[in-house]
């Protein structure tokens, strides 16, 4: 479903980190079919992929971000060896005014890839991703990343890798793959997750 080739042609940006944005990797009408299939997530923040279901055009994308030409293709971007490494995929659908804020990703991420599925945005730069130049505020930025069909966001993580976005709160349907240092790692984030996702099951007011 993912076109690759649109990976291929995106320019890797060296500053503030290592970054690229790529463009019609999705069409319209494939990402509508994917929130079609969309797991049914009835809480903000991001959820692991081994609790939810995954089923349709929705199954197909995630098969596409775990597969090995997605590896390689970036692997030869970044030119850092990525074909070994575990895979975690994350899942969003609702963002509330928390979430968003300026971090860096933890080091046991190697790089993080953001698939975005929104038909629109309207303009207003809240939910829009931001590739800052430090961690010190929102103005000082290198690029804005609109989350809407089509556009696939990779970086490496550093320590020079802040990102995130204005306060939303509403629908942000994103999709997020992490590629991890370890197995080890890789076990500890779903574990996590899970323990988070029953909280929020728990919490009907968060």
């Amino acid at each position: 479903m993912m076109d690759l080739g649109a990976i291929e042609r995106a320019d890797v940006h060296t500053e503030p980190f290592a970054f690229l944005l790529a463009e019609g990797v999705l069409t319209r009408d494939e990402a509508a079919r994917i929130r079609a299939d969309y797991p049914a997530i009835a809480k903000p923040g991001y959820l692991p992929l081994s609790r939810l279901e995954a089923r349709g055009a929705f199954k197909t994308l995630v098969e596409d971000l775990q597969s090995p030409e997605l590896a390689q293709v970036l692997s030869r971007k970044f030119g850092v060896d990525l074909t070994d490494k575990p895979r975690m995929v994350t899942v969003r659908r609702l963002s509330q005014k928390s979430d968003g804020g300026i971090h860096r990703d933890s080091r046991s991420k190697i790089m993080t890839v953001l698939v975005y599925l929104n038909d629109s945005w309207d303009g207003d730069d809240a939910g829009v991703l931001r590739v800052l130049r430090n961690g010190d505020g929102f103005d000082d930025y290198a690029m804005q990343v609109p989350p809407v069909y089509g556009n696939l966001f990779a970086f490496l993580r550093s320590d020079d890798s802040w990102h995130g976005h204005l306060p939303f709160t509403g629908e942000r349907y994103v999709v997020q793959m992490a590629f991890l240092t370890s197995d080890e790692e890789l076990k500890r984030k779903e574990n996590r997750g899970a323990l988070q996702l029953l909280f929020k099951k728990l919490n009907p007011f968060q």
